[in-house]
């Protein structure tokens, strides 16, 4: 399978739908519908959850499950206090980023529609002194454009509305991908696209795949520690995101060195099994898919966490995608490292043998 036959034009139009679609953390259900429809054709059922949690099954009655998991959700803000003369301050819904805030245009969700906003910041000929103010939670607020309270609340903004940015998907220089979301939406995108080519390429697993989609990583990896209870996997790969630590003021000594078109990340860490790790890392070379690998000390900070210490324990390997301005509206990967982190699952699976154990004791 050449990696430049892997995105298809189809399969652009849906990415470009899917992030442009807002799915804050607890409010995802909108874009698990528009995943699930694209996911349909090419799996057998699905499991759905009281949260919201998405999964498309192939082969539901084969009793080796393994799971192929992105999340869902993407970071944004709560309305959590309206001033009397109708400016919104904020709370995070995940790890929105309070420094990237002032003079971005928001959109509020509320049960009459999306109402839009500004995040309003001093000018700077206001701003005097030694010491200028940084942006903070304390100091960033909502501008709808009102007068009063009673007005934000005539036009159905109230304390819980969920607040996330419009900025939408484009290409920069023919193969970077950028938009808010990409956390990790490119992972929902990714593992239904591993589902497409196993349905056109004919493939028969001898086992179940769950193809995951969880929701509420960005406050705890929460949808995955729910599903994995229902799907009791034997089996757990999981795709995020990982820093790109090449662009400025980032330390490589803490950061680890990872860059955007070098290829898929593979993680070492405590969660990650080392008998599947290797079985990806192998699968790889004798597939040429480039890749760089990344340590992680005590957790990896991505659903891999959850799948492994669930159920008295999945073998469980973590694939990451290069990803710059992690959680900013301009976050930035490459179509080369998207391409080859579905071919490394897809090859994966195939390489994967039913009843596999993992075990460190044969």
């Amino acid at each position: 399978m050449s990696t430049k036959s892997i995105l298809k034009k189809s399969s652009i139009t849906f990415l470009e739908q899917y992030l442009n679609n807002a799915s804050p953390t607890g409010f995802e259900a909108e874009g698990q519908k528009l995943w699930m429809e694209y996911l349909k054709p090419y799996v057998d059922t699905f499991i759905t959850d009281t949260y919201g949690t998405a999964v498309g099954v192939i082969n539901p009655d084969a009793p080796y499950k393994v799971v192929i998991e992105g999340h869902a959700d993407e970071i944004s803000w709560y309305v959590n206090y309206i001033t009397d003369d109708g400016l919104i301050y904020v709370i995070r819904n995940g790890g929105s980023d309070h420094q990237i805030a002032p003079s971005k245009r928001v959109n509020i969700h509320t049960k009459k529609g999306i109402v839009k906003g500004v995040f309003g910041w001093p000018a700077i000929h206001t701003r005097k002194g030694e010491k200028e103010e940084t942006p903070k939670i304390s100091n960033i607020f909502i501008d709808l454009g009102c007068e009063t309270k009673e007005e934000v609340d005539k036009m159905g903004v109230h304390v819980g509305c969920v607040v996330t940015y419009p900025d939408e998907f484009m290409i920069l220089n023919d193969n970077k991908f950028v938009c808010r979301a990409i956390d990790n939406r490119m992972g929902g995108f990714m593992i239904a696209e591993v589902a497409r080519l196993l349905h056109e390429n004919k493939v028969k697993l001898p086992f179940g795949l769950y193809i995951t989609n969880s929701v509420q990583e960005e406050v705890g990896l929460r949808g995955a520690e729910m599903i994995t209870k229902t799907i009791k996997p034997n089996v757990a790969i999981v795709t995020d995101v990982c820093h790109d630590s090449t662009t400025p003021m980032i330390d490589k000594k803490v950061e680890g060195e990872t860059k955007i078109g070098k290829g898929p990340v593979v993680t070492y860490a405590p969660a990650v099994q080392n008998n599947l790790r290797e079985l990806i890392l192998d699968t790889a070379e004798e597939k040429k898919i480039p890749f760089q690998r990344l340590a992680s000390s005590r957790v990896t900070g991505t659903d891999t966490d959850a799948f492994a210490y669930s159920n008295g324990g999945v073998a469980s390997a973590l694939i990451s995608l290069p990803l710059r301005y992690m959680h900013t509206t301009v976050e930035m990967v490459h179509r080369d490292d998207v391409e080859n982190v579905i071919k490394l699952i897809y090859e994966t699976l195939l390489k994967l043998e039913n009843n596999e154990t993992y075990s460190y004791f044969k």
